[in-house]
């Protein structure tokens, strides 16, 4: 037997509104959910035509049919289907499995059936990405019951583009991907890396890049999607989860330690970024 324990799909005319919206066109859900599949039970998904499914085990273990390979697969396992290939998933017969899916499509998602139609191991490193993933779902749950006006469209989208990231590049460590980007960015962004306890400025950054901070601002923004001071908080942020998981630390001293003068401060941008509050993060994680 295979229980629904949440599950959202998007009506044709949201799609058709997220297809022509410029900011959620390159990718968009389509539906987002979680089951439960049963000791020895079979759960059987059908290939959505035009869409992309990813699947992510956060329990138990058995094995997936997939693209004619018969494949095990276990929590902390993904896969990602592509567009109108289905998949069934065997449960064992003496463990109860938990999924977490979602449905996305737009120009960006043709790039991941070329690599990721198979299952992939997720470890916990801070190298490779690994986020709370499951917090992140719980995220674009609870905005999606606040209904679909733009707004809240948009940052669903926006948030479940960040989940994907989390999996797509979770095997790429730092040092794959420092050697692909332009020198003075690499060189920036290590630059940011070190100084995370600093309160740094644009004229900084750019003071030690060599560059003026209009020039390197432009050139950063279009290697990284990102403006320098945006990218650096959000290393703040990153890191400051990663007290959270791991330490024992007092928000007060966190903030302190990534350069945040005001701890209140610390804590609106915490939760403007991660949709609650550093105390909310940490017992969330701990259960």
């Amino acid at each position: 037997m295979v229980k629904v324990l949440r599950h959202y799909l998007f009506h044709a005319s949201i799609l058709e509104e997220q297809q022509v919206n410029p900011l959620t066109s390159s990718l968009y859900l389509t539906e987002i959910g979680e089951v439960e599949v049963e000791e020895g039970s079979i759960w059987n998904v059908e290939g959505r035509a035009g869409s992309c499914l990813l699947a992510f085990c956060i329990k138990g273990e058995g094995f997936v049919l997939l693209l004619g390979e018969q494949i095990p697969i276990s929590n902390d396992q993904y896969f990602i289907v592509p567009p109108g290939e289905g998949f069934k998933f065997y449960s064992e017969l003496k463990t109860r499995s938990r999924f977490l899916f979602a449905g996305f499509s737009g120009v960006n998602s043709r790039q991941m059936t070329k690599e990721f139609a198979l299952v992939r191991n997720l470890v916990p490193s801070v190298n490779n990405r690994v986020a709370n993933r499951e917090m992140l779902f719980d995220e674009i749950f609870n905005n999606l019951s606040k209904g679909y006006h733009n707004q809240n469209l948009e940052y669903i989208h926006f948030c479940f583009g960040h989940l994907l990231a989390t999996f797509v590049y979770a095997y790429r460590t730092s040092d794959d991907l420092a050697d692909e980007l332009n020198p003075v960015v690499r060189r920036t962004i290590q630059f940011l890396e070190r100084n995370l306890h600093q309160k740094l400025s644009l004229q900084q950054i750019a003071h030690e890049a060599g560059y003026s901070p209009t020039y390197l601002s432009t050139l950063f923004r279009k290697v990284t999607n990102y403006a320098p001071l945006s990218y650096f908080a959000h290393l703040k942020i990153l890191k400051a989860c990663e007290f959270l998981d791991y330490t024992r630390l007092k928000v007060k001293d966190i903030s302190y330690r990534l350069g945040y003068s005001d701890p209140y401060y610390f804590t609106r941008d915490f939760k403007n970024k991660m949709g609650m509050s550093p105390r909310q993060y940490r017992n969330r994680i701990r259960g």
